[in-house]
């Protein structure tokens, strides 16, 4: 098999894993169904090697399949990379980033910054997906990955942002009406207003007592259960209970008195840091490089991740 063929097949065996049918893929390549179909097999015989097992209706890679397209991935990549370094200068980077951001985070704090990033290097174009979820780097194709919480992996350069802070929240009303907790064992005596995350699992609320002991209160038999951040946020302005979230969503109602900080001295903020994360690399693409440089600038001097304890006392109860 040629290099000029075998190469082809390469490419339609990627596209036809990435998309999940030789349609689909052949719909990126702009050829026919046939003409992917006939490339991976091919390929296939070429390295005397199954890659694909396909039925009339969906594709699964065989375990060759997947090794060989985590290799080929990576191979693809470095030869796109090589490729747009000598059409794209690091001093006018040019082309798509693809990006994944969580939901909350990509809307508060990722597309507030991407104005500024465009009009500083207009011949970027900037492909952004709200997802929660862990994603895979080589399979989907992503640029860049904007997550939060901790998120070890080796296989990533992990830079942090900034601190996902957290803190308990309730509206004056609502403090007004029930009275402020002084103690968190008189959480029990409160509406809490509780997170959900992936899994049904609900995280437990840190303090620290002045003795060192650690105290966690489980917010069991919530006044309200929510999955969205931004939706805890909403609900203890409406005055629903005490919630415990982000002060990067908070930090403009507690500036302007529509919420308060409750327990705010004994009351764990967490260990969660906002990161970008890009695959191990020897080295990265000018629009890549362009495009996380200017989210590390934007995000690291954003006042509402770098609110200190120090800072929030002010707002507290």
């Amino acid at each position: 098999m040629e290099s000029t063929s075998r190469l082809s097949g390469v490419i339609a065996f990627t596209q036809a894993a990435r998309h999940g049918s030789f349609t689909a893929a052949a719909r990126a390549l702009g050829i026919t169904p046939a003409a992917i179909s006939k490339s991976v097999a091919a390929l296939e015989s070429s390295l005397g090697v199954r890659l694909m097992n396909r039925t009339t209706r969906s594709l699964s890679l065989t375990a060759e399949g997947a090794q060989f397209l985590a290799q080929a991935n990576t191979a693809l990549d470095t030869l796109d990379q090589a490729m747009e370094n000598l059409t794209s200068s690091p001093a006018n980077p040019s082309g798509l980033v693809r990006m994944s951001v969580p939901n909350v985070i990509g809307r508060r704090l990722i597309m507030p910054a991407l104005p500024a990033l465009l009009e500083r290097h207009p011949a970027l174009s900037v492909e952004l997906d709200f997802d929660d979820r862990i994603v895979d780097f080589v399979q989907e194709g992503y640029d860049l990955v904007v997550r939060g919480g901790n998120t070890p992996d080796s296989s990533m350069i992990s830079l942090p942002l900034g601190p996902l802070r957290l803190g308990l929240l309730a509206s004056p009303g609502y403090l007004q009406k029930h009275g402020v907790p002084r103690h968190p064992l008189e959480l029990s005596q409160h509406r809490l207003i509780t997170r959900r995350f992936l899994g049904g699992r609900l995280s437990p609320w840190k303090f620290h007592q002045p003795d060192g002991e650690v105290y966690l209160h489980e917010p069991v038999g919530s006044a309200l259960t929510l999955s969205d951040p931004d939706a805890m946020v909403q609900a203890a302005l409406a005055g629903l209970g005490i919630a415990e979230a982000g002060i990067y969503l908070a930090l403009p109602y507690l500036q302007s008195g529509e919420l308060k900080l409750v327990l705010n001295d004994s009351h764990d903020p967490g260990p969660f840091q906002l990161m970008l994360q890009y695959p191990h690399r020897s080295f990265l693409a000018p629009r890549v490089r362009a495009t996380a440089d200017f989210l590390i600038d934007a995000l690291r001097s954003n006042e509402n991740l770098h609110a200190d304890q120090e800072k929030l006392r002010k707002y507290a109860v």
